[in-house]
Formats: structure tokens, C-alpha cells, sequence
């Protein structure tokens, strides 16, 4: 291990790499902030420019643009409530209401720290433990990855407040339901497209994503006609007092490592995590009123987890050869294009690739520290735009975000028939949040439900065979029941 760490310090450091660092963050920042673009199409766009360069300094520089995106992806879900990647989603629950609070500064700050420390934690486990990680990642089944959704979407009830629960268990249900239109990869047959044959490839989770939190917001910033809607920006700073430095450095530790191992498992990714942190953090909160209301716990938990499950991510695609989401596959296929094949030799065969990228992640997550936190003041000065101006400008990025993907004026017509549907919706106090969770998971739900029924091949022994499998049973189990237990235990 030591004698791989000098390599990946040795190819790092030099000017060249460390340029192609710095340039891979800047441009996957960028592209992140803008809703609609993100890892994936950060990725893709900056593969033709890595043609030239030999795969170490190739995969560097895409790594760099990777992490990049997701940490830029924060600014638009704060700020405007765009979230227009999905491991940004969580993010906004409280990001929003911290920034129209009149704290954005802070936020945007909070979502930096996060995301550096999240990075640089999950960047030491991932030197100490990869190998081994890579036969825990192994280990798992179609059923554990089962219930590991099934999990997920349990904990609806960390996005509700008491009373709440069973509307955000039927808008889990309307998210589980959309995810279902399109083909059946698995039969081909079209479901739910009405002969429609711009539903044949299903609804997708940005058009969605824009739709319940982006048009949404503005459509309902013009109903209430609220001038208050955004207060007073405060002087903008970047600095946490110690009191909130010591609030959310627990939360930082723990949703780091559960966003790393979540990272680890093929499919999991960092949405998953995100998701996890934020309702793990609610969970065990002594006081969870306040989060979606702006708490800084709230923030820092999925902001840390989502940038920890990226640097995780890469353990099963470098030891193992399997991409554990979207954009690890695009970045699997950048190194077949160099004609390396990832895996257990990789380690032996090309350590420089290996420990390059791993070592190019923590110099990576400093650059991100110190380019974004000179913008911060700056970014912030956003909410102080006019609302006349402010909500054109959030219906424009949110129309041309979704049409630019699929270049179809249909995507835009049910972008529309979406955005007044939430905001019917949320006048009823329904949650969005749960619907987008349902939407995200129904896919990988449903896969790996078929695996393990074909698998179980009409035995469900297997059910108490492994020990992975008896754990996630009793978490999954404990969180479904933990609202009945509460109220019981009150009463």
C-alpha cells in the first residue's frame, strides 16, 4: 500500500496532472451548478478531450470533472430549489429554507465544508480498506440490494411531520407507480405509455425533479404573490460559529461513513445515501421539528454522504470492473476505450491508474474548497434578484434544462401538466420529496426483487441463510414500525 501511495503522489503532483486536477474541477463545478447538466453529461462532454492524454491523466481529469459536478450540483438545489441531479435532492430540503431564510451564504458554506470533509474522510477509508471492500461489495445479493431500497423507502417518515406519514407513504406509491411507464427492459413490453411513443423510454428523473421542486416553487412564489418570500440577505460570511462547528461535526463523521459503504454497493449510489444520511440524522435528532424548516444538520448530512458515496463508488469500478451508477459506467467506459480492463489485477498491473485517481480525489476535494469558497458571496447575491426577474429565470432554466436533454416540445408539455400537478399537491401539504424517492428506487426496487424471486425459485430459507441478509431484514423492519412504536411509547 505505502509503495502504491508514493506512485500516485509521484504521477499527482507533477504540473501536469495537477493542472489536469484544476481544470477537471472547475469544469464539473460549473456544469453542476447548472440545473439540468450533470455528472453524467459533465463526463461525457470531456471524454473526446481526454483522447490525447495517456489513461492516468485522463481518468484524473474525469474524476475530477465527476466529484466537481456533484459538488457544484448543490449551488442550484439552495439557492433556486432545482435539484437537477438526484444525489442533490436531499440537499434542498433544508438548503432552500436555510437560504430564504436570509442565510445563503451560510448554506453554500455549510454544503462546502460538508462536501470537503465528506470527500476527504471517504478518500482515507477508500486507501485502507479497498481491497477488502471489494469482497464486502461481492457479498451482497439481490435481495440484500432489495431490501436496502426497501429500506430507503421506508424512511418516507423522516421526510413528514407527525400526522403526515400516510401521505407521504401514497406519494412513495405515486413515485413507485411513474417509475413503471416506459418499456420492461427485462420482457420489452411498454407499460402505462397509452401508445404514446414519446413515453416508450418513461418519464425522466430531471423532467421530474424540475417539475415538483423547480416550476413548482416559482408557479407558487406567483400564487401566494409573497414579497417576504425571500428575506433580507444577511451579511454575507463564510464562517460557522464554534456552536454550529460542534452541532454538525458528529453528523459530518457519521454520514461520511455511511455514505462511503452505501458508495461501495453496485447501484447504490450517491442518491441512496443522501437519502439515508438525511433520515438517519432525523431519526436520531433529539429535536427533528426544525428539519425542512432550514436546519443545519439537515444540510450537512446528505451534502457529506453524497461526496463520500462518490469517492466510494469507485471501489467497485476499479477493483471489480462493476459500475455502481450512471456515471461510473460512462467512466468504465473511458477506460475500456484506453483498452484497461478494471478489476483485481489493476492493483498489480497499472498501480499508477489505480492510485492516481484515489490520490487526485483528496487533492481534488482542496481545489473544490478553495474555488468555491471566494464565490460564495457572490452566488448568494442571487436570491437578492428581483422576483419579477428571479422567477423567469427559474422558469427558463427549468424548461430549457429538460428540453436540451431530449431536444421533444412533448417533455415540456409534461413538464407543465407536472408543475401544476405539485403544486396542487403541495397546497394540500402532500410532500415531494417521498414521491422523487418512490420515482428513483422503483426502477432498482423491481429489478432486484425479479433477481431474487428467480433466484429463491419458490424457497424463501434463503431468507435466514446469510447474515447481511437477517441485518437488513431487522433495519428494514425497525424503520417500518419505528411511527407505530413512537406514538405507542407516547401514549
Amino acid at each position: 500500500m505505502l509503495e502504491g501511495l508514493a506512485i500516485g503522489f509521484q504521477t499527482v503532483l507533477s504540473l501536469k496532472s495537477l493542472t489536469l486536477v484544476l481544470a477537471g474541477c472547475g469544469i464539473g463545478t460549473v456544469i453542476g451548478m447548472l440545473p439540468g447538466l450533470g455528472p453524467i453529461s459533465a463526463i461525457a462532454l470531456m471524454i473526446p478531450v481526454t483522447y490525447g492524454f495517456d489513461p492516468a491523466s485522463g481518468m484524473i481529469l474525469l474524476a475530477g470533472v465527476y466529484y466537481g459536478a456533484i459538488f457544484g450540483g448543490s449551488t442550484s438545489s439552495i439557492l433556486i430549489n432545482a435539484p437537477g441531479v438526484a444525489g442533490t435532492v436531499a440537499t434542498s430540503f433544508d438548503g432552500h429554507p436555510l437560504a430564504k431564510s436570509g442565510q445563503p451564504s451560510k448554506a453554500l458554506a455549510i454544503a462546502a465544508y460538508a462536501s470537503f470533509a465528506g470527500g476527504t474522510i471517504a478518500a482515507i477509508i477508500l486507501v485502507l480498506l479497498a481491497p477488502n471492500l471489494a469482497s464486502l461489495a461481492l457479498g451482497f445479493q439481490s435481495i440484500d440490494y432489495f431490501l436496502l431500497m426497501l429500506l430507503g423507502l421506508f424512511l418516507v417518515a423522516a421526510f413528514t411531520t407527525d400526522g403526515d406519514y400516510l401521505k407521504a407513504l401514497l406519494m412513495t406509491c405515486l413515485g413507485l407507480a411513474l417509475s413503471t411507464i416506459g418499456t420492461d427492459l427485462t420482457s420489452g413490453v411498454q407499460r402505462f405509455t397509452f401508445g404514446n411513443m414519446d413515453l416508450i423510454d418513461g418519464i425522466s428523473f430531471l423532467l421530474l425533479a424540475m417539475g415538483t421542486f423547480a416550476m413548482a416553487e416559482a408557479l407558487l412564489m406567483v400564487i401566494r404573490n409573497d414579497e417576504t418570500s425571500f428575506h433580507g440577505i444577511k451579511r454575507p460570511s463564510i464562517k460557522l460559529e464554534k456552536k454550529e462547528i460542534l452541532e454538525i461535526a458528529p453528523v459530518v463523521g457519521r454520514s461520511s461513513i455511511l455514505g462511503f459503504f452505501v458508495g461501495v454497493l453496485p447501484g447504490a449510489g450517491a442518491t441512496i445515501a443522501s437519502f439515508l444520511a438525511y433520515g438517519m440524522e432525523k431519526k436520531i435528532a433529539t429535536d427533528s421539528s426544525q428539519f425542512g424548516k432550514g436546519d443545519i444538520k439537515g444540510l450537512a448530512a446528505p451534502e457529506t454522504a453524497n461526496n463520500a458515496a462518490c469517492t466510494g463508488s469507485f471501489v467497485p469500478l476499479l477493483t471489480l470492473g462493476i459500475p455502481g451508477s450512471g456515471t461510473t459506467a460512462v467512466l468504465l467506459g473511458a477506460l475500456v476505450a484506453y483498452g484497461i480492463q478494471p478489476g483485481p489485477r489493476l492493483f498489480l498491473d497499472q498501480p499508477e491508474i489505480f492510485w492516481s485517481v484515489i490520490i487526485s480525489m483528496y487533492v481534488g476535494n482542496m481545489f473544490l474548497l478553495f474555488l468555491n469558497l471566494p464565490l460564495i458571496p457572490y452566488l448568494a447575491q442571487i436570491l437578492t434578484i428581483p422576483k419579477a426577474f428571479l422567477i423567469p429565470i427559474i422558469i427558463f432554466f427549468s424548461l430549457m434544462g429538460v428540453y436540451l436533454v431530449s431536444f421533444n416540445t412533448f417533455d415540456i408539455q409534461l413538464l407543465v401538466i407536472i408543475a401544476l400537478c405539485a403544486v396542487c399537491l403541495r397546497v394540500f401539504s402532500f410532500p415531494m420529496a417521498p414521491l422523487l424517492l418512490g420515482f428513483i428506487l422503483g426502477g432498482i426496487l423491481e429489478d432486484n426483487l425479479r433477481r431474487a424471486l428467480a433466484l429463491a425459485d419458490g424457497q424463501w430459507s434463503f431468507l435466514l441463510e446469510r447474515p447481511i441478509t437477517l441485518i437488513l431484514i431487522f433495519l428494514t423492519s425497525a424503520v417500518l414500525l419505528s411511527p407505530i412504536l413512537s406514538k405507542l411509547i407516547r401514549r
